[in-house]
C-alpha cells in the first residue's frame, strides 16, 4: 500500500523510520519544516529511506491559520500529482499527532479521495485542537494503554473510528536499553533540554528551570532547536551521561527508559508519565512552585539518584514495536 508519511517532530522521524523502511520505494513523505526535523532526514542514511519529500510549516505561532491553510493546499497539490505518476495513487497517510494531512486526504461530497487509510497516533492527552481535528478525519486512531481519557476532552470516547490501544510508551517502539557508564563521573555529567515554547501546549506547561538547578554539574546543552551532530545518536548521547534535565515530556520518556535518572521541569500531565512512575523509573518531577513537594527536595533527590541506578531493577520492555508494525502491515 502506497503510503504517505507525515514526519512533524523529531521524536516522530524515530518512531516511523521502522515503518518507513518496510514500506514503498514510492511512498511519500510530509516533513515539517524545523531544524531538528531536517537534521533528522539529511542524517537519515541506513536509518529512515530516502523518499519523495514535501516540506511544510509548523502552523504555530503568528499566522498560524495561514500556514495551516497553506499546507492543506500543499499536501493536496502533493496527492494529485501523486495519482498522476503512473506508481498508484497513496492509500494511506500516516501522522503522530498530525491531523492536517488527513483532513486533506479525507473525501468529500464533492471530491473522492483515494486515501483509503487515515491513521492519528497519539500519546498527547492534552493536544485538544489535533485531536479534534482527526476525530473528523480519521479513519484509524492509535493510543497507549495508559491514556488518561479524563485529559483527553472526549476526544477517545468521541472517535468513531478503528480505535487501537498500544501496549506501551513510543520509546518502546523504537528504543532499546543501552548500556550505562559504570562509574558517576565527578562532577556528574548532565543532558539539559530546555524548550523554545513554541509548541501548541507549552505555554501552559513550561517552567523555568531554578537558578541552582545546573550547580556542581558538568552541562552538555541540547536545547530545542540547537542539537548540533548526529540528531540519531540522541540516544546514546542520552545513555552516555549519569542524568538528564529537561523540559521536555519526550525527552524524559526516552531518557528514563534508556535508565538515566531525569529531572522533568513541567508542569505537564500524560499518562505515560504516570506509567513511568508506577513501573518504577528513575523519573524525579517538579511541576514548578505549586508542587506539593518544594524544589529543594526534588532537586537532592535526583542528585542523590545518580548514584543509585544500580539498585534499579530493569523494567518490563513491553512488545510496542511488532503490535505497531503488525496494525501497519
Amino acid at each position: 500500500m502506497r503510503t504517505c508519511w507525515v514526519v512533524d517532530h523529531p521524536a516522530h522521524a524515530r518512531l516511523l523510520a521502522g515503518l518507513m523502511r518496510a514500506g514503498s520505494t514510492a511512498d511519500l513523505i510530509v516533513a515539517c519544516d524545523r531544524s531538528e526535523v531536517r537534521s533528522m532526514l539529511e542524517h537519515g542514511d541506513g536509518r529512515l529511506p530516502r523518499r519523495q519529500t514535501l516540506w511544510v510549516p509548523r502552523p504555530v505561532g503568528n499566522g498560524r491559520r495561514r500556514k495551516a491553510l497553506y499546507r492543506l493546499r500543499a499536501v493536496q497539490r502533493l496527492m494529485a500529482k501523486a495519482a498522476k505518476d503512473g506508481l498508484g495513487p497513496v492509500e494511506r497517510v500516516v501522522g503522530v499527532g498530525a491531523p492536517l494531512e488527513l483532513m486533506a486526504t479525507k473525501p468529500r461530497w464533492f471530491q473522492r479521495s483515494a486515501v483509503k487509510e487515515r491513521w492519528y497516533i497519539t500519546d498527547t492527552e492534552v493536544n485538544h485542537l489535533a485531536h479534534r481535528l482527526a476525530t473528523k478525519a480519521a479513519t484509524d486512531v492509535v493510543v497507549p494503554t495508559h491514556w488518561r481519557q479524563e485529559l483527553d476532552k472526549g476526544f477517545v470516547s468521541n472517535f468513531k473510528g478503528n480505535l487501537h490501544r498500544l501496549d506501551g510508551l513510543h520509546g518502546h517502539v523504537h528504543l532499546a536499553p543501552l548500556r550505562r557508564p559504570s562509574k558517576v563521573s565527578s562532577p556528574p555529567r548532565v543532558l539539559v533540554r530546555r524548550l523554545n515554547g513554541e509548541g501548541v501546549h507549552d505555554g501552559d506547561e513550561i517552567v523555568a528551570l531554578p537558578p541552582d538547578a545546573l550547580d556542581g554539574l558538568a552541562v552538555t546543552t541540547a536545547d530545542e532547536g540547537e542539537v548540533e551532530g548526529d540528531p540519531w545518536r540522541m540516544d546514546h548521547d542520552v545513555a552516555s551521561h549519569d542524568g538528564v534535565i529537561t523540559q521536555s515530556v519526550t525527552l524524559a520518556s526516552e531518557a528514563v527508559l534508556l535508565g538515566t535518572p531525569t529531572l522533568l521541569i513541567s508542569k505537564a500531565e500524560r499518562g505515560f508519565l504516570d506509567r513511568l512512575e508506577a513501573e518504577g523509573a528513575p523519573l524525579f518531577r517538579w511541576r514548578g512552585q505549586e508542587d506539593d513537594v518544594a524544589w529543594a527536595s526534588v532537586h537532592a533527590q535526583f542528585l542523590a539518584g545518580l548514584h543509585l541506578t544500580d539498585a534499579l531493577e530493569p523494567m518490563a520492555w513491553p512488545d510496542a514495536k511488532n503490535q505497531l508494525s503488525d496494525w501497519m502491515s
